[in-house]
């Protein structure tokens, strides 16, 4: 059966690759459709899902190191609530319009009542001003309210079909990986430089952890992920110019994409790859 075609992550992920998707599927055909591709820093797994969907003969790991996973499969629990929350966001006619004290605890006491696993990136980017989120219960009771909640129910069907999830340790998946034939690694770090607030391990990512995942492009067919605000790619054609060490992105094809923050604030999200077989 033909699986749903994602161009978005289905519920909400700082940091989606849905910008890159074209690009990236371009680049794929410059790739093995039965290769193994290993998503290192899975995210929201937009990327496994894509290369799945293109490549249905491939082998697919995803690392859900953040847990999205989970997320999807209780997709119908934040459907409930976010049902219950629309007929009191509803009591305020004005969309986007900031919600009264009053509304705030009708919310509270609704979210309050839920038991079991509660999605907390979702219910609060319904919540919360854009791109904001909070990630339990005490930070979102802290927050202003906003009449944002999603008018229709989020779907998931099929997104992780024939996806091998797995959650490790980015390098231990690398070390299981790196010696096989036919092989490509999806190395997505969170980017020097950019809030990490939302991942499972905000405190993980320093200098010395963003060098480190250079080591799983090495020698390797790989897709590399970062933006003009990291200067990442700086650093390492320095070290080369310098004598210091050999630049892991030599040899690669590097692609950009502007992507608008305001209307007077803009970055550039980069795509390398290089396929070494």
């Amino acid at each position: 059966m033909k699986m749903n075609n994602y161009v978005q992550a289905p519920l909400p992920f700082q940091g989606q690759k849905r910008r890159f998707l074209k690009p990236f599927k371009t680049a794929l055909n410059e790739f093995s459709p039965t290769a193994t591709y290993i998503d290192l820093f899975g995210g929201s797994g937009l990327l496994s899902h894509n290369v799945k969907q293109y490549y249905p003969d491939a082998k697919v790991v995803y690392n859900d190191f953040d847990n999205y996973s989970e997320r999807v499969a209780n997709v119908d629990k934040t459907n409930a609530v976010l049902a219950d929350l629309r007929p009191i966001c509803a009591k305020n006619p004005n969309r986007k319009e900031r919600l009264s004290d009053d509304l705030h605890g009708e919310i509270i006491a609704r979210i309050e009542k839920e038991k079991g696993f509660i999605d907390w990136v979702t219910i609060s980017s319904n919540l919360l001003f854009s791109m904001n989120y909070a990630t339990n219960f005490e930070a979102l009771k802290k927050e202003k309210f906003y009449n944002k909640v999603r008018l229709s129910d989020y779907k998931a069907d099929g997104y992780l079909d024939g996806v091998d999830v797995v959650r490790k340790d980015y390098r231990l998946l690398f070390e299981e990986y790196k010696n096989h034939s036919n092989v490509v690694f999806l190395v997505d770090p969170p980017y020097l430089s950019t809030d990490c607030s939302t991942y499972s391990r905000p405190d993980y990512w320093k200098l010395s952890d963003y060098l480190n995942v250079l080591k799983t492009i090495e020698d390797q067919s790989y897709f590399y992920f970062t933006s003009n605000k990291s200067q990442i790619i700086e650093l390492c054609d320095w070290m080369e110019t310098n004598s210091y060490a050999r630049n892991p992105f030599a040899d690669s094809t590097t692609v950009k994409v502007n992507t608008s923050l305001t209307y007077n604030a803009s970055y550039e999200d980069i795509m390398i790859y290089r396929n070494n077989e």
